[in-house]
């Protein structure tokens, strides 16, 4: 079994997960504008009660984002820096992805749109289905455009689990994206409104779910070099 440290502080909430032989250790606590000073003891910490040095992990992993500016850049900097320190390979995570996976996680959802306040009028979002193995996987590209702008594909059964601040913010806009009818591709086959079962407006990504991911693309091979790991923002204009 694989062994990996993840982290996450793309939002306002500090989010460390050790996974090791299929079990979990985790801190997880809103703590706005403190991640740099937090984030290192709470590795630390989680490191000691395992019994276990950095050398012992098989990789690290990080939300990449998109979220806010600085703490992704926090979370970029700390894993780059122990990943060459401990000469460990790392695995970026989209934090769109890992609230995908905490709403399975924790609802069972199989279609979750999740969408990340990015001011400006704008949202983070990312559209996703359980695969095979319980994984979240993309159904397209993340994005950031304005709540309205936001176009969903066409999934088998089409009912929709939303998480993330964006909800909090434009959660009326959203709804009515989601349950927006539209035409199906094959003609004749007439119209389908898609439904809104559930909602978690005020879940931040999860270092826990950024280690589920990662532990399945590190056995796939998919991770980079800690100087090829980059934060993801989806526009030039970011936001603190």
């Amino acid at each position: 079994m694989k062994s990996i440290l993840a982290i996450d502080t793309s939002g306002d909430a500090c989010s460390v997960a050790l996974y090791r032989d299929g079990e979990y250790m985790v801190s997880h606590r809103l703590a706005p504008r403190r991640h740099a000073e937090i984030l290192l003891p709470e590795i630390k910490m989680l490191l000691s009660q395992a019994g276990l040095f950095l050398r012992d992990l098989d990789g690290l992993a990080f939300g990449r984002g998109p979220g806010a500016f600085t703490g992704i850049r926090i979370a970029t900097g700390v894993i780059q820096g122990l990943a060459f320190g401990a000469d460990l390979p790392v695995v970026p995570v989209s934090s769109l992805q890992a609230l995908a996976q905490g709403a399975w996680r924790e609802h069972k959802a199989r279609h979750i749109l999740t969408a990340l306040d990015a001011r400006m009028g704008e949202v983070y979002w990312g559209a996703y289905r359980m695969d095979i193995g319980d994984l979240a996987v993309s159904a397209v590209e993340e994005c950031v455009c304005a709540p309205r702008e936001i176009t969903l594909p066409e999934l088998h059964g089409d009912y929709w689990f939303g998480v993330g601040s964006g909800w909090a913010t434009y959660g009326e806009v959203l709804s009515e994206t989601v349950e927006r009818r539209y035409e199906h591709d094959q003609p004749g086959s007439g119209f389908t409104r898609r439904e809104l079962v559930g909602l978690e407006p005020n879940r931040y990504p999860h270092a826990r779910d950024v280690a589920t991911l990662a532990v399945v693309a590190l056995e796939r091979g998919a991770f980079a070099a800690p100087e090829d790991a980059q934060p993801v923002y989806l526009r030039n204009r970011v936001t603190r």
